[in-house]
Protein backbone atom coordinates (compact mmCIF):
# COMPACT_ATOMS: atom_id res chain seq x y z
CA UNK A 1 0.00 0.00 0.00
CA UNK A 2 2.91 2.43 1.12
CA UNK A 3 3.48 1.25 -2.99
CA UNK A 4 0.63 3.04 -4.10
CA UNK A 5 1.64 6.25 -2.62
CA UNK A 6 4.93 6.70 -4.54
CA UNK A 7 3.07 5.94 -7.46
CA UNK A 8 1.23 8.88 -7.06
CA UNK A 9 4.46 10.90 -6.09
CA UNK A 10 5.73 10.11 -9.32
CA UNK A 11 2.65 10.47 -11.00
CA UNK A 12 2.40 14.26 -9.75
CA UNK A 13 6.29 14.41 -10.49
CA UNK A 14 6.04 13.31 -13.90
CA UNK A 15 2.53 15.91 -14.39
CA UNK A 16 4.76 19.12 -13.20
CA UNK A 17 8.08 18.19 -14.61
CA UNK A 18 8.02 15.69 -16.73
CA UNK A 19 7.43 15.87 -20.93
CA UNK A 20 3.80 16.28 -21.79
CA UNK A 21 2.02 13.78 -24.27
CA UNK A 22 -0.43 14.96 -26.22
CA UNK A 23 -0.80 12.70 -29.83
CA UNK A 24 -2.44 14.24 -32.35
CA UNK A 25 -3.36 17.29 -30.83
CA UNK A 26 -2.56 19.50 -33.43
CA UNK A 27 -4.02 18.19 -36.23
CA UNK A 28 -6.51 20.27 -37.77
CA UNK A 29 -6.77 19.10 -41.17
CA UNK A 30 -6.95 15.97 -42.23
CA UNK A 31 -8.89 13.48 -44.28
CA UNK A 32 -11.35 12.56 -41.26
CA UNK A 33 -12.59 8.28 -41.27
CA UNK A 34 -15.99 8.14 -41.03
CA UNK A 35 -17.51 7.35 -38.08
CA UNK A 36 -20.59 6.31 -35.81
CA UNK A 37 -21.15 8.33 -32.37
CA UNK A 38 -23.58 5.94 -29.72
CA UNK A 39 -25.18 8.17 -27.06
CA UNK A 40 -26.11 5.52 -24.26
CA UNK A 41 -29.30 6.48 -23.31
CA UNK A 42 -31.78 4.90 -20.44
CA UNK A 43 -34.57 6.80 -18.82
CA UNK A 44 -32.63 10.35 -20.05
CA UNK A 45 -35.12 12.79 -20.97
CA UNK A 46 -34.22 15.74 -18.70
CA UNK A 47 -30.27 15.40 -20.92
CA UNK A 48 -30.88 13.79 -24.13
CA UNK A 49 -31.84 16.99 -26.09
CA UNK A 50 -28.34 18.41 -24.82
CA UNK A 51 -26.15 15.81 -26.02
CA UNK A 52 -28.12 15.82 -29.26
CA UNK A 53 -27.90 19.28 -29.96
CA UNK A 54 -24.02 19.60 -29.21
CA UNK A 55 -23.47 16.95 -31.95
CA UNK A 56 -25.32 18.38 -34.61
CA UNK A 57 -23.36 21.78 -33.77
CA UNK A 58 -20.55 19.91 -34.60
CA UNK A 59 -17.37 21.12 -37.22
CA UNK A 60 -16.67 17.20 -37.61
CA UNK A 61 -17.86 16.78 -41.34
CA UNK A 62 -21.53 16.12 -41.50
CA UNK A 63 -21.04 13.50 -44.07
CA UNK A 64 -19.07 11.57 -42.46
CA UNK A 65 -20.92 11.22 -39.17
CA UNK A 66 -23.64 8.99 -37.70
CA UNK A 67 -25.50 9.97 -35.11
CA UNK A 68 -27.32 6.73 -32.46
CA UNK A 69 -29.20 7.07 -29.70
CA UNK A 70 -29.43 4.31 -28.07
CA UNK A 71 -32.49 4.07 -25.78
CA UNK A 72 -32.22 1.34 -23.82
CA UNK A 73 -35.54 0.54 -22.23
CA UNK A 74 -36.52 4.02 -21.33
CA UNK A 75 -39.65 4.35 -19.68
CA UNK A 76 -39.68 8.17 -19.37
CA UNK A 77 -39.85 10.78 -22.67
CA UNK A 78 -36.42 9.76 -23.95
CA UNK A 79 -37.74 7.90 -26.84
CA UNK A 80 -40.02 11.02 -28.08
CA UNK A 81 -37.31 13.28 -27.58
CA UNK A 82 -35.07 11.18 -29.61
CA UNK A 83 -37.87 10.31 -32.42
CA UNK A 84 -38.46 14.60 -32.82
CA UNK A 85 -34.65 14.75 -33.94
CA UNK A 86 -34.38 11.87 -35.75
CA UNK A 87 -37.72 13.38 -37.97
CA UNK A 88 -35.79 16.65 -38.45
CA UNK A 89 -32.50 15.18 -38.95
CA UNK A 90 -33.28 12.15 -40.31
CA UNK A 91 -29.90 12.10 -42.89
CA UNK A 92 -27.71 12.89 -39.71
CA UNK A 93 -29.47 10.69 -36.95
CA UNK A 94 -30.28 7.11 -36.77
CA UNK A 95 -32.11 5.91 -33.68
CA UNK A 96 -31.61 2.45 -31.85
CA UNK A 97 -34.70 2.00 -29.78
CA UNK A 98 -34.28 -1.32 -27.14
CA UNK A 99 -37.48 -2.63 -25.41
CA UNK A 100 -36.07 -5.87 -24.01
CA UNK A 101 -33.10 -8.00 -23.61
CA UNK A 102 -30.54 -8.21 -21.18
CA UNK A 103 -29.96 -4.78 -18.88
CA UNK A 104 -27.11 -2.77 -18.67
CA UNK A 105 -24.93 -0.30 -20.83
CA UNK A 106 -23.16 -3.15 -22.27
CA UNK A 107 -25.43 -5.08 -23.64
CA UNK A 108 -27.47 -2.25 -25.10
CA UNK A 109 -24.25 -0.94 -26.81
CA UNK A 110 -23.73 -4.56 -27.89
CA UNK A 111 -26.46 -4.48 -29.80
CA UNK A 112 -26.36 -1.32 -31.45
CA UNK A 113 -23.17 -1.86 -32.85
CA UNK A 114 -24.87 -3.25 -35.76
CA UNK A 115 -25.96 0.04 -37.07
CA UNK A 116 -22.03 1.31 -37.18
CA UNK A 117 -20.88 2.61 -40.40
CA UNK A 118 -17.06 2.90 -40.49
CA UNK A 119 -14.41 1.63 -37.93
CA UNK A 120 -13.91 4.55 -35.63
CA UNK A 121 -17.01 4.35 -32.78
CA UNK A 122 -17.25 7.30 -30.54
CA UNK A 123 -19.24 6.97 -27.44
CA UNK A 124 -20.76 9.07 -24.91
CA UNK A 125 -23.43 9.30 -21.85
CA UNK A 126 -26.48 11.41 -22.51
CA UNK A 127 -25.45 13.75 -19.58
CA UNK A 128 -22.38 14.66 -21.73
CA UNK A 129 -22.21 18.08 -23.73
CA UNK A 130 -19.91 17.43 -26.22
CA UNK A 131 -17.71 20.73 -27.53
CA UNK A 132 -17.90 21.66 -31.45
CA UNK A 133 -14.43 20.46 -31.73
CA UNK A 134 -14.19 17.33 -29.15
CA UNK A 135 -15.07 14.83 -32.22
CA UNK A 136 -11.93 15.55 -34.27
CA UNK A 137 -10.07 15.86 -30.68
CA UNK A 138 -11.22 11.97 -29.95
CA UNK A 139 -11.09 10.66 -33.35
CA UNK A 140 -7.31 12.17 -34.63
CA UNK A 141 -5.65 9.28 -32.57
CA UNK A 142 -6.74 6.51 -34.61
CA UNK A 143 -4.92 7.80 -37.50
CA UNK A 144 -2.30 5.64 -35.58
CA UNK A 145 -3.18 1.88 -36.31
CA UNK A 146 -1.67 0.81 -33.33
CA UNK A 147 -4.55 2.87 -31.30
CA UNK A 148 -7.63 0.78 -30.63
CA UNK A 149 -9.44 3.28 -28.06
CA UNK A 150 -9.00 6.93 -26.86
CA UNK A 151 -10.15 9.01 -23.98
CA UNK A 152 -10.84 12.17 -23.35
CA UNK A 153 -11.21 14.17 -20.10
CA UNK A 154 -14.15 14.47 -17.86
CA UNK A 155 -15.13 17.53 -15.99
CA UNK A 156 -18.41 18.35 -13.69
CA UNK A 157 -20.81 20.78 -15.17
CA UNK A 158 -22.82 20.90 -11.85
CA UNK A 159 -19.17 21.39 -9.68
CA UNK A 160 -20.78 24.51 -7.85
CA UNK A 161 -24.62 22.96 -6.97
CA UNK A 162 -23.35 21.55 -3.40
CA UNK A 163 -20.93 20.58 -1.66
CA UNK A 164 -20.59 17.34 -2.34
CA UNK A 165 -20.46 18.02 -5.99
CA UNK A 166 -17.34 20.47 -5.23
CA UNK A 167 -15.56 17.62 -3.55
CA UNK A 168 -16.15 15.02 -6.57
CA UNK A 169 -14.56 18.49 -9.27
CA UNK A 170 -11.56 18.19 -6.83
CA UNK A 171 -11.37 14.13 -7.84
CA UNK A 172 -12.07 14.03 -11.52
CA UNK A 173 -9.28 17.00 -11.73
CA UNK A 174 -6.95 15.11 -10.03
CA UNK A 175 -7.47 11.68 -11.46
CA UNK A 176 -7.78 13.43 -15.29
CA UNK A 177 -5.45 15.95 -15.12
CA UNK A 178 -2.96 14.46 -13.11
CA UNK A 179 -3.30 10.68 -13.04
CA UNK A 180 -4.64 9.77 -16.29
CA UNK A 181 -2.29 12.51 -18.32
CA UNK A 182 0.86 11.58 -16.41
CA UNK A 183 0.02 7.07 -17.68
CA UNK A 184 0.14 9.11 -20.71
CA UNK A 185 3.17 11.23 -20.25
CA UNK A 186 4.86 7.84 -18.90
CA UNK A 187 3.65 5.35 -21.34
CA UNK A 188 1.92 3.12 -19.00
CA UNK A 189 -1.72 2.29 -18.95
CA UNK A 190 -4.30 5.16 -19.86
CA UNK A 191 -7.72 4.43 -18.93
CA UNK A 192 -10.62 4.27 -21.22
CA UNK A 193 -13.83 5.43 -19.60
CA UNK A 194 -16.78 4.48 -21.03
CA UNK A 195 -17.85 7.88 -22.28
CA UNK A 196 -16.10 10.96 -23.96
CA UNK A 197 -13.85 8.68 -25.98
CA UNK A 198 -14.08 6.16 -28.78
CA UNK A 199 -12.81 2.65 -29.61
CA UNK A 200 -11.47 1.27 -33.42
CA UNK A 201 -14.14 -1.09 -34.41
CA UNK A 202 -12.14 -3.87 -35.56
CA UNK A 203 -9.89 -3.57 -32.43
CA UNK A 204 -13.06 -5.06 -30.40
CA UNK A 205 -13.85 -7.15 -32.53
CA UNK A 206 -10.40 -8.86 -32.64
CA UNK A 207 -10.66 -9.03 -28.62
CA UNK A 208 -13.87 -10.91 -28.63
CA UNK A 209 -16.46 -7.98 -28.98
CA UNK A 210 -18.28 -5.91 -25.86
CA UNK A 211 -19.09 -8.30 -22.90
CA UNK A 212 -21.93 -7.60 -21.79
CA UNK A 213 -21.76 -9.51 -18.68
CA UNK A 214 -19.81 -6.91 -16.88
CA UNK A 215 -20.64 -3.85 -14.60
CA UNK A 216 -17.75 -2.10 -16.39
CA UNK A 217 -17.56 -2.49 -19.63
CA UNK A 218 -14.79 0.22 -20.11
CA UNK A 219 -12.62 -1.21 -18.05
CA UNK A 220 -13.13 -4.90 -19.11
CA UNK A 221 -12.20 -3.48 -22.78
CA UNK A 222 -9.38 -1.24 -21.52
CA UNK A 223 -7.12 -4.54 -20.38
CA UNK A 224 -8.62 -6.38 -23.01
CA UNK A 225 -6.62 -4.35 -26.03
CA UNK A 226 -3.74 -4.07 -23.60
CA UNK A 227 -3.51 -7.73 -23.32
CA UNK A 228 -3.66 -7.95 -27.03
CA UNK A 229 -1.17 -5.60 -28.13
CA UNK A 230 -3.23 -2.14 -28.76
CA UNK A 231 -2.70 0.81 -26.92
CA UNK A 232 -5.31 3.33 -25.67
CA UNK A 233 -4.27 6.94 -25.77
CA UNK A 234 -5.24 10.08 -23.34
CA UNK A 235 -5.70 13.35 -24.82
CA UNK A 236 -6.07 16.09 -21.76
CA UNK A 237 -7.84 18.74 -24.02
CA UNK A 238 -10.19 16.60 -25.44
CA UNK A 239 -12.83 18.11 -22.72
CA UNK A 240 -16.17 17.29 -22.07
CA UNK A 241 -19.10 17.80 -19.27
CA UNK A 242 -20.86 15.79 -17.08
CA UNK A 243 -23.26 15.73 -14.64
CA UNK A 244 -21.81 14.19 -11.09
CA UNK A 245 -24.12 13.56 -8.27
CA UNK A 246 -25.95 15.60 -6.53
CA UNK A 247 -26.84 13.30 -3.22
CA UNK A 248 -24.56 11.07 -1.22
CA UNK A 249 -26.89 7.81 -2.03
CA UNK A 250 -26.41 8.19 -5.23
CA UNK A 251 -22.46 8.65 -5.20
CA UNK A 252 -22.56 5.82 -2.65
CA UNK A 253 -24.26 3.57 -5.47
CA UNK A 254 -22.24 4.85 -8.26
CA UNK A 255 -18.87 4.35 -6.74
CA UNK A 256 -20.19 0.21 -5.38
CA UNK A 257 -20.53 -0.10 -9.08
CA UNK A 258 -17.51 0.85 -10.33
CA UNK A 259 -15.76 -1.14 -7.31
CA UNK A 260 -17.67 -4.14 -8.77
CA UNK A 261 -17.22 -3.94 -12.05
CA UNK A 262 -13.98 -3.26 -11.55
CA UNK A 263 -13.13 -6.39 -9.35
CA UNK A 264 -14.76 -8.56 -12.31
CA UNK A 265 -11.85 -7.45 -14.65
CA UNK A 266 -9.69 -7.94 -11.85
CA UNK A 267 -9.88 -11.49 -11.56
CA UNK A 268 -10.88 -12.30 -15.44
CA UNK A 269 -7.67 -10.66 -16.59
CA UNK A 270 -4.78 -10.08 -13.92
CA UNK A 271 -3.28 -13.50 -14.89
CA UNK A 272 -3.40 -12.67 -18.71
CA UNK A 273 -1.77 -9.18 -17.98
CA UNK A 274 1.07 -10.91 -16.65
CA UNK A 275 1.88 -13.13 -19.72
CA UNK A 276 0.83 -11.44 -22.05
CA UNK A 277 3.82 -11.35 -24.66
CA UNK A 278 2.58 -7.82 -25.69
CA UNK A 279 2.42 -5.74 -22.76
CA UNK A 280 5.40 -4.20 -21.59
CA UNK A 281 6.76 -4.68 -17.87
CA UNK A 282 6.05 -0.95 -17.20
CA UNK A 283 2.56 -1.60 -18.23
CA UNK A 284 2.57 -4.92 -16.38
CA UNK A 285 2.54 -3.00 -13.10
CA UNK A 286 1.04 -0.19 -13.80
CA UNK A 287 -2.04 -2.55 -15.20
CA UNK A 288 -1.87 -4.49 -11.99
CA UNK A 289 -2.00 -1.76 -9.38
CA UNK A 290 -4.84 0.01 -11.40
CA UNK A 291 -6.50 -3.65 -11.34
CA UNK A 292 -6.20 -3.83 -7.50
CA UNK A 293 -7.15 -0.13 -6.61
CA UNK A 294 -10.20 -1.05 -5.29
CA UNK A 295 -9.06 -3.90 -2.74
CA UNK A 296 -7.19 -1.09 -0.56
CA UNK A 297 -10.15 -0.07 1.19
CA UNK A 298 -10.87 -3.39 2.26
CA UNK A 299 -7.68 -3.61 3.23
CA UNK A 300 -7.29 -0.58 4.84
CA UNK A 301 -10.79 -1.36 7.09
CA UNK A 302 -9.48 -4.53 8.15
CA UNK A 303 -6.27 -3.52 9.42
CA UNK A 304 -8.28 -0.61 11.15
CA UNK A 305 -10.60 -3.69 13.25
CA UNK A 306 -7.57 -5.58 13.54
CA UNK A 307 -5.95 -2.43 15.41
CA UNK A 308 -8.80 -1.93 17.57
CA UNK A 309 -9.35 -5.99 17.92
CA UNK A 310 -5.62 -5.59 19.49
CA UNK A 311 -6.40 -2.85 21.78
CA UNK A 312 -9.54 -4.15 23.40
CA UNK A 313 -7.82 -7.52 23.71
CA UNK A 314 -5.13 -5.57 25.92
CA UNK A 315 -2.56 -6.62 23.44
CA UNK A 316 -0.29 -3.45 24.06
CA UNK A 317 2.92 -4.71 23.18
CA UNK A 318 1.54 -6.03 20.31
CA UNK A 319 -0.34 -2.11 18.95
CA UNK A 320 2.90 -0.93 19.79
CA UNK A 321 4.82 -3.12 17.42
CA UNK A 322 2.46 -2.71 14.54
CA UNK A 323 2.40 1.29 14.68
CA UNK A 324 4.54 2.06 12.69
CA UNK A 325 3.31 -0.44 9.74
CA UNK A 326 -0.44 0.95 10.42
CA UNK A 327 1.03 4.44 10.18
CA UNK A 328 2.61 3.35 6.46
CA UNK A 329 -0.73 1.92 5.46
CA UNK A 330 -2.57 4.72 6.28
CA UNK A 331 -0.79 6.47 4.80
CA UNK A 332 -0.74 4.79 1.54
CA UNK A 333 -4.15 4.58 0.97
CA UNK A 334 -5.09 8.09 1.77
CA UNK A 335 -2.57 9.07 -0.86
CA UNK A 336 -4.09 6.53 -3.02
CA UNK A 337 -7.88 6.78 -2.62
CA UNK A 338 -7.82 10.70 -1.77
CA UNK A 339 -5.16 11.28 -4.07
CA UNK A 340 -4.56 14.44 -1.79
CA UNK A 341 -1.32 15.23 -3.21
CA UNK A 342 -3.25 14.82 -7.13
CA UNK A 343 -5.84 16.97 -5.62
CA UNK A 344 -3.69 19.94 -4.80
CA UNK A 345 -1.56 19.87 -7.71
CA UNK A 346 -4.31 19.11 -9.99
CA UNK A 347 -6.17 22.17 -8.97
CA UNK A 348 -2.84 25.05 -9.26
CA UNK A 349 -2.76 23.40 -12.92
CA UNK A 350 -6.49 23.89 -13.76
CA UNK A 351 -5.69 27.69 -11.74
CA UNK A 352 -8.22 26.91 -9.05
CA UNK A 353 -6.31 27.90 -6.19
CA UNK A 354 -9.10 28.87 -3.50
CA UNK A 355 -10.28 25.10 -4.13
CA UNK A 356 -7.47 23.77 -2.26
CA UNK A 357 -9.69 24.99 0.95
CA UNK A 358 -11.69 22.39 0.69
CA UNK A 359 -9.32 19.84 0.51
CA UNK A 360 -9.70 18.35 4.55
CA UNK A 361 -13.24 18.34 4.15
CA UNK A 362 -12.34 15.84 1.04
CA UNK A 363 -12.05 13.38 3.64
CA UNK A 364 -15.98 12.70 3.59
CA UNK A 365 -15.70 11.32 0.20
CA UNK A 366 -12.91 9.13 1.34
CA UNK A 367 -14.59 7.48 4.02
CA UNK A 368 -17.60 7.35 1.94
CA UNK A 369 -15.12 5.72 -0.77
CA UNK A 370 -13.92 3.61 2.01
CA UNK A 371 -17.40 1.75 3.54
CA UNK A 372 -19.05 2.15 -0.31
CA UNK A 373 -16.42 0.39 -1.92
CA UNK A 374 -15.60 -2.09 1.11
CA UNK A 375 -19.37 -3.23 0.90
CA UNK A 376 -19.36 -4.06 -3.27
CA UNK A 377 -16.55 -6.26 -2.50
CA UNK A 378 -18.79 -8.26 0.13
CA UNK A 379 -21.49 -7.92 -2.25
CA UNK A 380 -19.36 -9.56 -5.16
CA UNK A 381 -18.11 -12.06 -3.03
CA UNK A 382 -22.02 -13.58 -1.61
CA UNK A 383 -23.16 -12.81 -5.54
CA UNK A 384 -20.60 -15.29 -6.51
CA UNK A 385 -21.23 -17.50 -3.66
CA UNK A 386 -24.84 -18.11 -4.25
CA UNK A 387 -25.15 -17.54 -7.88
CA UNK A 388 -26.58 -13.85 -8.05
CA UNK A 389 -26.60 -11.61 -11.82
CA UNK A 390 -25.35 -8.42 -10.89
CA UNK A 391 -27.46 -5.44 -11.44
CA UNK A 392 -26.75 -2.61 -13.26
CA UNK A 393 -27.99 0.93 -11.57
CA UNK A 394 -28.42 4.05 -13.41
CA UNK A 395 -27.17 7.44 -12.08
CA UNK A 396 -29.83 9.88 -10.89
CA UNK A 397 -29.72 13.18 -13.31
CA UNK A 398 -30.54 16.44 -11.84
CA UNK A 399 -30.87 18.81 -14.99
CA UNK A 400 -34.31 20.63 -15.85
CA UNK A 401 -36.62 18.26 -17.77
CA UNK A 402 -36.21 18.89 -21.58
CA UNK A 403 -39.23 16.76 -22.84
CA UNK A 404 -41.08 18.68 -25.56
CA UNK A 405 -38.00 20.87 -26.03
Amino acid sequence: MTTYGVRHVVFTLSRLFGGQRYPYAGIQSAVWPQITVFIAAHNEEKVIAGCLGALLDTDYPPDRIRIVPVNDRSQDGTKAIIDTYAIRYPERIVPFHRTGGKPGKAAALKEAMALAEGDIAIIFDADYTPGPGLLRQLTAPFFDPEVGAVMGRVVPVNAGTNLLTRLLDLERSAGYQVDQQARMNLKAVPQYGGTVGGVRLSAVEAVGGWHDDTLAEDTDITFRLLINGWKTVYNNRAECYEEVPEEWSVRMRQVRRWAKGHNQVLFRYWRQLLQSPFVSLRERIDGLMLLLVFLMPPLLLLGWSLALALYYLNAGSLVAVFIPLMALVAYGALGNFAAFLEIVMAVLIDGHRRRIRLLPINLLCFFVSLFSISQALFESMTDRLFGREMVWHKTLRYRKSEVGQ
